[in-house]
């Protein structure tokens, strides 16, 4: 029997401003952002039974409860960060920042010993001027010549080769976080300055040998083809990196004669942005999998990192904006998850949506075949000054549940039991919600609002405040 939805509250969004500005074909990313603070909706436990009540006898209950909500600590000059992505690791929590407020927040280390009480333990990846710290993957890795917890940072510069700012670089950062609360510079893997620098990327090992994959949108149209979107690095020995090899769109046989600066004049007849946004892997790194937005989904082998394989991509229909922002994988990398990040659904020939999600049977790498696209059911108060305000970013899978981040929307639960067929089973939005963050750790699961900073959010039964917005089904 299918389940109905029940609507516990009313999402009260604030108004949000914008500032910034990038190039038209990057993601939101490139964007400054401040965010209006709202004070978030509390209920009382009398307010929380009514609404309880309101269940009648249901059994299996699913949604999400803000535990804990903190904002990341002012930097030394007073300044106040929004934050970027969320990572976890041994009950430690990792957030970036964003360019808001003159960046260089660096990376925020949360303890999480209490998830009701989450205390900021340190800073670190802030030494680069004019640079901002979106991604931060942590790992234990044990190799000839580390062994521990292992750190790697996105690091984009605010400017790009600027002339005057000559000590503003981007690249990845290496630190050893064995003791969080006491981080430690092992590298840095910089790249040519004509680069923004690495907007994404991933952390990973192969038997004893740690790798970085990296995402550097347009490097090559900036260095006129000298580096690549995307390229791995082995960060075996974290102070000094060393580049294995790299890749460009341009180099697949469909395309290089067709594209010209940023755009790909695509076979549909659409001018399409193509660059390396986002890179994932297996938990076995056998395959990567490379968001080149309007190219889809990249595949490739990369058992032998020096000689990877080109697989296979996700195709779009004609009207559709191909926007592949970031992947996450199910079954057993059986399933891709892919999210489209589509901000603006205008445009001749498009449909008229923002950016939803597509899965895929990936069963064969060299064919992904579309099983479904999940749109929400998702009300917003208008209106917005937002750009990213109802499309999804990020996603999360623990084993046939599905996270998604939606900015406005919060975080969105996906029952994907039967991919075919993906039901929404839960939502988290606070007020003036701006989520772009989704991390699921142990028993809770971790958002980070670019506003309003750390979420600590229970499932289902969990211990914990009920603060925010909830939507529940039965």
């Amino acid at each position: 029997m299918k389940k109905k939805n029940l609507l516990i509250t009313t999402a009260l969004i604030g108004t949000m401003t914008f500032s910034g500005i990038a190039p038209t074909t990057f993601a939101h990313d490139a964007m400054g952002s401040d965010i209006n603070k709202g004070e978030r909706a509390v209920f009382t436990n009398d307010e929380l039974e009514v609404l309880k009540s309101s269940l009648s006898a249901s059994k299996n209950i699913s949604n999400l409860r803000e535990a804990a909500a903190v904002q990341i600590s002012t930097r030394a000059d007073g300044v106040q960060n929004n934050t970027a992505d969320v990572y976890a690791h041994k009950g430690y929590a990792y957030l970036g920042t964003h360019t808001a407020s003159g960046a260089n927040g660096g990376i925020r280390v949360f303890d999480l010993k209490d998830p009701s009480n989450p205390v900021e333990v340190a800073t670190f990846a802030d030494e680069i001027p004019n640079t901002w710290q979106e991604k931060v993957i942590v790992k234990t890795v044990n190799t000839p010549h580390f062994k521990g917890d292992l750190a790697a940072v996105s690091v984009q510069q605010t400017s790009r080769n600027n002339a005057n700012r000559p000590n503003s670089k981007g690249g990845v950062l290496l630190y050893n976080v064995t003791d969080p609360s006491n981080p430690e510079k092992l590298g840095f893997f910089e790249l040519d300055r004509r680069i923004t620098g690495t907007h994404e990327l991933y952390l990973t090992t192969q038997g004893n040998r740690a790798i970085v994959l990296m995402s550097s949108p347009y490097a090559d149209y900036y260095t006129g083809g000298q580096e690549k979107d995307f390229q791995i690095i082995d960060v075996s020995n974290p102070a000094a990196p060393e580049k294995l090899w790299a890749w460009d769109p341009r180099e697949l046989k469909e395309i290089p004669e067709s594209f010209n600066g940023y755009h790909w004049f695509a076979p549909d007849g659409k001018t399409r942005p193509v660059f390396n946004h986002s890179v994932i892997t297996d938990n076995n790194a056998q395959y990567a999998y490379v968001s080149m937005w309007d190219l889809g989904t990249v595949i490739f082998d990369i058992k032998d990192t020096e000689n990877p394989v080109y697989l296979g991509r996700t195709e779009y229909a004609d009207n559709q904006k191909g926007a592949a922002h970031s992947a996450a994988l199910a079954k057993g990398g059986n399933v891709l998850i892919e999210t489209r990040e589509v901000s603006n659904p205008s445009g001749a020939g498009y449909e008229t949506a923002y950016g939803y999600t597509r899965i895929f049977d990936i069963k064969d790498k060299t064919n992904p075949v579309l099983l479904s696209e999940f749109k929400t059911d998702l009300t917003y108060q208008e209106p917005f000054t937002s750009t990213f305000a109802k499309t999804v970013h990020d996603p999360k899978v623990l084993g046939n549940t599905l996270y998604l981040s939606y900015y406005s929307g919060g975080v969105v639960m996906v029952d994907i039991t039967d991919p075919s067929s993906p039901e929404q089973i839960g939502q988290y939005t606070p007020e003036n919600s701006d989520v772009w963050g989704v991390f699921v750790d142990r028993n809770y699961v971790l958002a980070s609002d670019m506003g309003q900073g750390l979420k600590v959010l229970t499932r289902g039964g969990d211990s914990g405040n009920s603060n925010g917005n909830t939507q529940i089904k039965k």
